[in-house]
């Protein structure tokens, strides 16, 4: 923190004070203060939270999951239009007048971070944006083509039932629809929530600082913009939770099952907790404890994609032996898409993801690398083992770990 931010730090601390009884001795800063059970933040009794945005792009990348499904199913071919008119938002493409007249797209928000594809940062390129973004209405076309009536085999975009549904695979074996939902979990979703939202070049941008020290709310709104960028992050992953309800979505839901397995089930708390102890801190001016949740999270919600790709990469070996089509497809595209999101860490200290955009790249492309991609059922258990090692190296648990979560 810079001399001015410890000045104003220092001087709102003195006339700003908030009662206690969850102290952490730990931490460094002299302040005490509130931590919620929830995350449930008011000011003059109102709602200081809003992260209704989040929940709109949570929602829309869930109707496009929706729509490869259900065409699918009715035998009904993709019409790429909708699926790119929902991408961005146009044409009143979804099933909500909401989602509709939100003013929100995802597109916008595909690889588009503070951090990693701002100029002023560094860390990815226009044209790695232009490339992504490009990937991702691939899809589109990969859905149109499996569609259109053909049985998926080697080298043959089609159709593969899967019990009462019907999947689509493209040529290579790669599901579009997983691939888009995964990868877009991570270059949209995890992109936004760790290098934009709980980045300190979009916390402290402007005068983002000096107004949150003195409690200076957005014009019209309860909060100030420090605050809804942090509540911002945290839609991302809870936005469209419905607890009562036991509906869980994107990474929420994954966070939910990596937390399942005796391994890696302290995930969810400490992410929770984080975000709620980050929130507390930026009301109560408490930069420093903000700074060590940011850290926390950005370190334990990383753990996610690299647990579920190797997962999903060591299920998907294990169903070619029993089932060489839909399931084992299905789960290695599931793996393809989580892969791809590892490009979109953070890792704490550094401002780099914890697998860089060649590696990430070089794992994707060695996945697919024979000459009809996942169909090459006798040469892929080895790269299968290979890219799980990577993975789990680079996080510090084993394959053996990661293969047990269901």
């Amino acid at each position: 923190m810079n001399s001015k931010k410890q000045f104003l730090a220092l001087v709102a601390l003195s006339t700003f004070f908030i009662s206690c009884s969850n102290d952490d001795d730990s931490n460094p800063s002299t302040q005490t203060y509130d931590i919620p059970e929830t995350y449930t933040f008011e000011r003059n009794n109102l709602t200081s939270v809003d992260y209704s945005g989040q929940n709109a792009r949570i929602l829309m990348l869930q109707e496009m999951g929706d729509y490869y499904k259900t065409q699918g199913t009715a035998g009904i071919a993709i019409d790429a239009t909708v699926l790119n008119n929902m991408y961005s938002n146009t044409g009143n493409p979804f099933s909500s007048a909401d989602l509709n007249s939100s003013g929100k797209q995802l597109k916008d928000k595909t690889a588009a971070s503070v951090d990693y594809f701002d100029l002023l940062f560094g860390g990815g390129t226009t044209a790695e944006q232009v490339s992504v973004r490009a990937f991702f209405e691939t899809q589109f076309t990969e859905g149109v083509n499996a569609s259109q009536g053909n049985n998926a085999s080697a080298g043959v975009a089609g159709k593969y039932l899967d019990g009462s549904s019907v999947r689509l695979f493209a040529a290579n074996g790669l599901e579009p629809q997983q691939v888009l939902l995964k990868g877009m979990m991570g270059a949209s979703f995890m992109d936004q929530i760790v290098n934009t939202y709980l980045s300190v070049n979009k916390l402290d941008a402007g005068t983002n600082f000096i107004d949150n020290t003195n409690k200076i709310v957005e014009s019209g709104k309860n909060y100030t913009t420090m605050e809804h960028n942090w509540d911002e992050a945290y839609g991302y992953i809870y936005g469209a939770d419905d607890a009562a309800n036991n509906s869980y979505k994107f990474w929420s839901s994954y966070i939910n099952q990596v937390n399942a397995d005796s391994d890696f089930n302290t995930v969810r708390a400490d992410i929770d907790l984080a975000f709620r102890k980050g929130r507390a801190a930026i009301v109560a001016n408490d930069y420093t404890t903000r700074d060590e949740q940011i850290a926390i999270i950005k370190e334990k919600i990383a753990i996610v994609p690299a647990v579920r790709a190797v997962y999903y990469l060591q299920d998907g070996k294990a169903k070619l032996v029993t089932d060489n089509g839909a399931k084992a497809f299905h789960a290695l595209s599931e793996a393809y898409g989580f892969i791809m999101s590892l490009r979109y860490t953070n890792k704490p200290g550094t401002n780099n993801p914890y697998f860089s955009k060649v590696e990430v790249d070089t794992m994707l492309n060695t996945l697919i690398s024979g000459p009809n991609g996942l169909w090459d059922i006798d040469n892929i258990s080895p790269k299968l083992d290979a890219i799980s090692t990577q993975i789990a190296t680079r996080f510090g648990f084993t394959v053996a770990q990661a293969a047990t979560v269901n």
